[in-house]
């Protein structure tokens, strides 16, 4: 095992057992001769000699810290009981640096009954302070009361930890349902897209088939253009499962199928796939992708995919136009059509899918425009930064 993994390693064992080792330390530094009666000292009371008795008291002390993360009221008790004894006894151990190591957990770990085990460790303080005078300790009820605010003190810090632990949970919980609605947001336009766009085009081509009974080449050319359509369709779904699942099998990569997102690149496909479903449309590409366009060119892509399928299901057969121009640092793209076509032309699509398309655009600072032309039609431009996109 290299020692790079020790740490990690070291996380995995049970906090029980991560905690042990500093109970041990103190345990073995109360056993050492030279550090009897270096602890804690509360009062005038003389040191004791080390006995039996304060073995057991050391026991009391350090080892419930073992447990101060599991059961930090437990840890507590039985560490102020070890406490009290040590002091009433006047071992005045190094076991006696439990205490704030105990209390300091207990702020920071206990989740229930706090104020009560404030209120209660309050009034047996007061307890043991009586009880001390009364076995000769002689301490000052300043002194009692710094030692307390001490204590205090102690127990504040633990729980200004809870506190950031638990907002730091919090934030964290945030971050990761943020995430999933993102992706959850994502996969539903990557599913408008595919689905929409593609059978679209198959519907329209099947009305198309009607007409085409007299004409048998022409419907066979265009029942293999539907079947294409739908296999295009099936590989971008499969692809989209790959998303959802790694372990999903994967197929090809045509037109932005799996393994890849769909780019500009991929323009050529999906303008050959629109004029198949006959719908008449001039394409024009100014300029090459830069090759640092990255996520700009997938939502070029998108954005003609998106305007193409309005084109072809509010505006069919009217002349529409694809325009797509590549800068240093920016992709614009324009597609309108003129309003000539069988169905409602002026009609620019169902708003979830272009409000998407402005979503995704303003996602990389770019410009979304999705209007109706003056003479009829309708037009959708678009402005992508893809300097240093990825």
């Amino acid at each position: 095992m290299s020692l790079g993994r020790l740490p990690d390693t070291w996380r995995r064992f049970d906090v029980t057992v991560r905690d042990l080792p500093l109970a041990l330390l103190l345990v073995t530094m109360s056993l050492v001769p030279a550090f009897h009666g270096a602890g804690t000292r509360i009062g005038e009371m003389a040191t004791r000699p080390f006995d039996a008795i304060a073995a057991l008291v050391v026991a009391v002390e350090c080892l419930p810290l073992a447990v101060r993360r599991r059961w930090p009221l437990a840890c507590l008790v039985l560490v102020s009981v070890g406490f009290a004894a040590d002091q009433m006894r006047g071992y005045h151990l190094v076991a006696g640096t439990a205490l704030p190591f105990a209390l300091l957990s207990a702020g920071a770990y206990l989740e229930r009954h706090r104020r009560a085990a404030i209120a209660a460790g309050s009034v047996l303080y007061v307890v043991f302070a009586v009880a001390l005078n009364r076995v000769g300790a002689n301490e000052q009820t300043d002194e009692y009361v710094t030692f307390y605010l001490a204590l205090a003190l102690i127990w504040g810090v633990g729980a200004w930890l809870r506190s950031t632990r638990a907002a730091e949970a919090e934030r964290r919980l945030r971050v990761a349902e943020a995430t999933r609605t993102a992706e959850r947001t994502r996969i539903a336009r990557e599913l408008h897209d595919v689905v929409t766009h593609h059978v679209t085009a198959m519907v329209v081509q099947a009305e198309a088939a009607r007409y085409l009974v007299a004409a048998p080449e022409r419907l066979d050319e265009t029942l293999s253009t539907v079947t294409d359509t739908g296999r295009r369709a099936i590989t971008d779904l499969r692809h989209l499962l790959d998303l959802l699942n790694p372990d999903h099998g994967t197929g090809g990569e045509d037109g932005g199928g799996p393994g890849r997102a769909p780019s500009a690149g991929d323009l050529d496909a999906l303008v050959e796939q629109t004029r198949r479903a006959g719908q008449p449309l001039e394409f024009t590409r100014v300029g090459e992708a830069a090759v640092a366009a990255g996520s700009a060119e997938s939502v070029a892509y998108r954005v003609v995919q998106e305007a193409l399928t309005n084109v072809l299901k509010y505006a069919h057969g009217s002349r529409a136009a694809v325009e797509v121009r590549y800068g240093e640092k920016e992709i614009t793209v324009e597609v309108g059509n003129d309003g000539s076509g069988s169905r409602a032309a002026a009609v620019g699509g169902g708003g979830r899918g272009l409000t998407g398309l402005s979503e995704r655009v303003a996602a990389l600072g770019g410009e979304f425009s999705a209007d109706p032309r003056p003479g009829g039609g309708f037009v959708v431009r678009a402005r992508i930064p893809s300097g240093s996109a990825s």
